[in-house]
């Protein structure tokens, strides 16, 4: 099966939170696809970031495109039933996290979200295997969990492309998303290696200008 479309998904861990709405809108303008919540409970993992409540305000206030959640939080099933009601479009969350991996897709594909899991740098592929039938998305992490800005890990890179085959091999259709310091030197070889969704923070929100910080992402796709 071929790779799906290029999704450029800006991660608001980056963002001005002061001017959250505008800096939304500035880069949906700019050319991203998606909009990437990186939610954090300082426990499953260090740092405490948004809640439902920043995912409703944006709904509120007319931001309507794709708001992709990655849940890094113990445990998930009800705030999995609060972003799902403040409008959240695709949640993923650690099955580590999970007393159920299996229930906690189905309650977000109940609850009108598509539903997908997350593996951090040293979990194996073979976690996810058991799921695939259930998953919109697999996100790899390229660093782990808890900060913004790190660098990526270039062990990932491997990572990805056997991903990638087990996606094809399953003849499913399931997006691959990568999020951890994705850059422009190196969003082509992650493309290349598989990727077809890319969450970018610092090198997006950290720029003077998001048109060519997300253009110059792009052109780099491979």
């Amino acid at each position: 099966m071929a790779k799906q479309k290029n999704i450029i998904a800006p991660s608001i861990l980056s963002a001005d939170f002061a001017n959250l709405g505008s800096e939304v809108e500035s880069v949906l303008e700019a050319g991203a696809e998606w909009i990437h919540f990186d939610v954090m409970d300082n426990h499953f993992v260090p740092n405490l970031t948004v809640g439902p409540m920043v995912c409703k305000s944006l709904r509120d206030n007319g931001i309507d495109c794709p708001l992709d959640v990655h849940l890094m939080v113990n445990p998930v099933d009800e705030l999995i039933k609060m972003f799902a009601d403040a409008g959240a479009t695709s949640i993923t969350f650690h099955p580590e996290a999970s007393e159920d991996p299996e229930k906690s897709l189905k309650l977000i594909s109940d609850l009108g979200c598509s539903p997908g899991l997350v593996l951090n740098p040293d979990i194996s592929l073979d976690v996810i295997k058991p799921y695939m039938d259930d998953l919109y998305m697999v996100l790899l992490m390229s660093v782990f969990p808890g900060f913004g800005g790190q660098e990526f890990i270039p062990e990932v890179m491997d990572k990805i492309k056997e991903m990638r085959k087990i996606i094809d091999t399953s003849n499913l259709k399931i997006r691959l998303e990568v999020d951890g310091g994705v850059k422009e030197d190196n969003i082509g070889e992650i493309s290349k290696s598989g990727a077809d969704t890319f969450v970018a923070g610092s090198a997006i929100f950290n720029k003077p200008n998001y048109f060519d910080a997300i253009k110059n992402l792009k052109n780099n796709f491979n």
